[in-house]
């Protein structure tokens, strides 16, 4: 053994307890508007709590650890704490990465942590629906800027043709919607197209429904709680899945009724986790990251469905490919790509 790689070691670990325990403090600033507040302009804990009405001992402790871990910077000569533009872009701009919801995501995800640890002993599944509300409305914050950013400037013009049929009026799916982000800004975008959304889970169509309402978009937009295997209609111009397909059970049943339902002419637009087929060349930040996540959330909820599939978050571009061809599907690109996300353009 050598002394000096388990001293390298350790102090990876200590970055990772040091990152795990940070997290409740970032969700801390969001919920209550600190960091917002921050964005406003410099500011000891004395002025923070004077903005923000929270105690000023409390402020101190979570401005120290945020500045320890970069999120927050300071100024020893005045003693004050700021956030810079990139900081506050990402921290208090619910338009921009929107970082704590990334890190509320990550919390109610691990409130599932005895479960899913019984769920490795038994080879059961941990439904979507069984996880806590954090899970769904921080996912849906968190990937709504990635959407905003890339969907209807980048995803749909790498579409063949898509993007002429929405402006003209088509027929879209969104399946696996969740809240209905992607929903609405379809909908937003192309105003001359109807847009149906579906999900499973009830609670998450509920407050699709809400949002929508509350947007004005429920002359072009409606939802119904079904699954991807069984949803309703049929003659769609554009059917999307956004980071779904792999958390199924029977991802080839859900392609087989996208099959059904698209136009001869139609297109499946399916982005998922970016992955290598290689598997050792996804142990990095970005693997590391969804494999976690798949081993709370997308892995189980597909043992928990019937299919006999469990993809999990990093299945690959191969694993999909094979799927959309067993389903039917003749035609399958990769139309675009970001860091984070495989964007597949997949037709009869």
């Amino acid at each position: 053994m050598d002394p000096d790689k388990v001293t390298e070691f350790m102090g990876q670990v200590v970055a990772d307890m040091a990152a795990t325990d940070a997290a409740g403090s970032v969700v801390i600033g969001e919920r209550l508007g600190l960091y917002r507040s921050l964005a406003e302009g410099p500011a000891t804990p004395g002025d923070l709590a004077a903005r923000t009405g929270c105690h000023e001992r409390y402020l101190t402790e979570w401005l120290r650890g945020q500045a320890a871990g970069g999120y927050v910077t300071y100024e020893p000569a005045t003693e004050l704490f700021s956030l810079t533009p990139e900081q506050a872009f990402c921290l208090a701009d619910p338009d921009g990465p929107n970082v704590p919801a990334a890190f509320r995501t990550g919390l109610g995800t691990l409130r599932a942590e005895p479960k899913i640890t019984e769920a490795f002993r038994t080879g059961e599944g941990v439904g979507w629906h069984e996880h806590d509300e954090d899970v769904f409305v921080g996912c849906d914050a968190f990937y709504r800027p990635g959407y905003v950013a890339e969907l209807v400037p980048t995803w749909i013009p790498a579409l063949t043709g898509v993007q002429d049929k929405l402006h003209a009026g088509a027929r879209i799916g969104d399946v696996g919607c969740g809240l209905g982000s992607s929903t609405r800004l379809l909908a937003a975008a192309y105003p001359n197209s109807s847009v149906v959304g579906v999900d499973y889970h009830e609670e998450s169509i509920t407050l699709a429904r809400k949002r929508t309402a509350e947007a004005g978009l429920t002359d072009r937009v409606s939802f119904e709680v079904g699954t991807a295997q069984t949803f309703a209609g049929s003659g769609y111009d554009l059917i999307t899945m956004f980071d779904c397909l792999h958390d199924m059970g029977d991802p080839l049943g859900a392609a087989r009724r996208v099959r059904e339902a698209l136009a001869d002419d139609g297109t499946w637009l399916l982005v998922e986790p970016a992955a290598s087929d290689v598997v050792e060349e996804n142990f990095n930040p970005v693997g590391r990251l969804f494999y976690s996540a798949s081993v709370f959330l997308c892995l189980p909820n597909s043992l928990s469905q019937p299919g006999g599939y469990s993809l999990g978050a990093q299945a690959g571009e191969s694993a999909v490919r094979q799927i959309a061809a067993d389903a039917g599907f003749t035609r399958f690109r990769l139309a675009a790509q970001t860091g984070f996300n495989a964007v597949f353009e997949i037709r009869p």
